[in-house]
């Protein structure tokens, strides 16, 4: 499991579930905060949506979003076809699929305070 910081987490869960595909595997209420993790369908690995509002974690989301770093990166077997889903889902991309090397990549905004990086291996 690893965590994102999230600016709202029922925001952040509807995104990541309805928008990017993601499945739900814990959703506990604990009385004013939400215990939310989800995965990639067929992947063991977990996201947990961590409630970002300590100013550790605003500072951290905050110097990652002014220098233009993604706080996640995500691998996908076609990003030129994930790419035009998404825009059509109203999704916004700081940057279009690029070429960088050996792998194509792609940044998009997880509309809850970070960049998350789609990257696709070439050839």
């Amino acid at each position: 499991m690893t965590s994102v910081y999230v600016d709202d987490e029922e925001r952040a869960h509807a995104f990541y579930t309805d928008v990017l595909g993601f499945e739900t595997r814990t959703r506990i209420d604990l009385g004013g905060a939400l215990f939310i993790t989800v995965g990639a369908p067929g992947q063991d690995v977990e996201l947990l949506l961590e409630p970002g509002d300590s100013p550790i974690a605003r500072q951290y989301t905050r110097s990652l979003r002014e220098a233009g770093l993604p706080c996640i990166v995500f691998g996908v077997d076609d990003l030129r076809a994930e790419y035009e889903r998404l825009r059509g889902l109203g999704v916004v991309f700081p940057q279009e699929p690029t070429e960088q090397g050996p792998i194509l990549t792609a940044v998009l905004d997880d509309t809850v305070g970070n960049l998350v990086q789609l990257a696709q291996p070439l050839g």
